[in-house]
């Protein structure tokens, strides 16, 4: 396939080769103010083919510059609802006892009256 390639290119090529040999004349373009442009016909038919060539590419690539982005941004939110999301967990709050010291239970004592200590 790479053969059939390079022989198309080749081709082309040749072709070009000899339309610019056989039709190498002068043609006149009367330009604004009354200028005259002496152009080589090859040369002029080159540059009328880039004038409609390049605007047209350009559009073409920004176009397929903006499907792209929208093409990975897509692939990105589908990526995101494809992954596996963790259940929330339910919160609970914890009542936290309040600390009391920790001292000997104390038991009344009988005192005799009259008796201090």
């Amino acid at each position: 396939m790479q053969f059939l390639k390079i022989l198309f290119w080749c081709l082309l090529a040749f072709v070009a080769a000899v339309f610019t040999i056989s039709n190498w004349n002068a043609v006149q373009i009367q330009l604004w103010g009354g200028l005259i442009a002496d152009v080589n016909l090859p040369l002029l038919l080159f540059v009328t083919f880039l004038i409609g060539f390049v605007p047209t590419m350009l559009y073409n690539h920004a176009i397929r510059w903006r499907l792209r982005q929208r093409l990975s941004t897509c692939e990105r939110e589908l990526l995101e609802l494809r992954t596996p999301r963790p259940e929330p967990v339910a919160f609970v709050p914890v009542e936290t006892p309040v600390a009391t010291p920790m001292t000997a239970p104390v038991t009344p004592t009988a005192v005799p009256p009259g008796d201090v200590r």
